[in-house]
């Protein structure tokens, strides 16, 4: 199976296309947006030289089965999946931040909290914690949406004082990450996980705040298997997990961690493959379902479902 890492699709009524770390998005006559999900991988702000097959198809799919669990909780942009790859949805005017809540002392957390800090994002962080403890209660430490380059931490109060976001929005995106998050938990320990964290990413539709892109993936999350958490972390062990953090580990073992000067490592075709079967894994116990493979991915089979799509649902656009 080769990995989906490049396309340059044209649709009708095309207005931009614009290329993200890992999703391509071609906006529609000004008011949607198609998004592809491809292949790539980025960890620290940086694409990886190769891409995970089946990874397009995990975030997608995991993305879709959430972001219709939630619809009750917050509108959001999805109209139709037309194909394992490819979101179609409505296009929204996006906040500057994202919302990051963590509900334990891990990834970013826990590396900044190793380091002596005990404020992150304008949040104290109790004394006396082990790396993966949980946090008395789920924190919210939001950062920058860089166009370009590295998100940065930033405060409520800075977001605030800055006017990145109104505080009449803020205020709801608080609200909202919150809520996501708790249904989100409750989903993961039916499937006998525990979401870790996450972020959100909201926007502006006709006024109404919208929850926009994937939410609950491997990407924007990270999850943990609870059988066996209490103990692991009694004895101080690795917790074992299901998120991006295994590849983040290994870049910084070997000496990457996206800073100037820094080389990415070569990726063998053996751990290619031992990423795109933890996604598919994560897929399985996140979803409770077999992961279908939907092989031989071409840009002319994308493009046809996209086409029929628009072409079927025209006028309801």
């Amino acid at each position: 199976m080769k990995a989906l890492t490049q396309t340059n699709l044209k649709f009708p009524n095309q207005n931009s296309f614009y290329k993200g770390k890992v999703r391509d998005v071609y906006k529609i006559d000004g008011s949607y947006l198609v998004m592809v999900a491809s292949d790539r991988i980025s960890a620290f702000d940086v694409v990886l030289p190769r891409g995970i097959p089946y990874k397009g198809q995990v975030l997608n799919l995991i993305a879709k089965k959430f972001l219709h669990a939630t619809r009750d909780i917050v509108p959001n942009w999805l109209i139709a999946t037309p194909h394992p790859n490819v979101s179609i949805g409505k296009m929204c005017e996006p906040f500057k931040v994202e919302m990051v809540i963590r509900g334990y002392l891990a990834g970013h957390a826990a590396r900044t909290y190793n380091a002596g800090g005990r404020v992150l994002c304008g949040v104290k962080l109790p004394e006396g914690l082990k790396e993966n403890d949980k946090f008395p209660e789920p924190i919210i430490t939001p950062t920058t949406k860089a166009s370009e380059g590295h998100d940065e931490d930033i405060s409520r109060e800075e977001i605030l004082k800055q006017g990145i976001v109104e505080e009449k929005y803020y205020v709801q995106l608080e609200k909202y990450t919150r809520a996501l998050y708790q249904r989100g938990q409750e989903m993961a320990n039916a499937m006998g996980l525990i979401l870790v964290d996450t972020k959100y990413e909201f926007g502006l539709h006709n006024g109404e705040v919208t929850l926009m892109d994937e939410i609950h993936t491997p990407d924007s999350s990270r999850y943990f298997y609870a059988e066996g958490y209490a103990e692991r972390q009694k004895k101080g062990e690795e917790q074992k997990q299901l998120s991006k953090e295994f590849v983040r580990r290994w870049l910084i073992e070997k000496g990457f961690q996206g800073k100037e000067g820094q080389s990415v490592p070569e990726m063998s075709d053996a751990w290619v493959k031992e990423i795109s079967d933890r996604y598919i894994e994560l897929y399985e116990k996140v979803a409770g379902e077999k992961f279908v493979k939907h092989d031989n991915i071409d840009l002319s089979e994308i493009e046809k479902s996209v086409n029929a799509f628009l072409e079927k649902h025209e006028k309801s656009l």
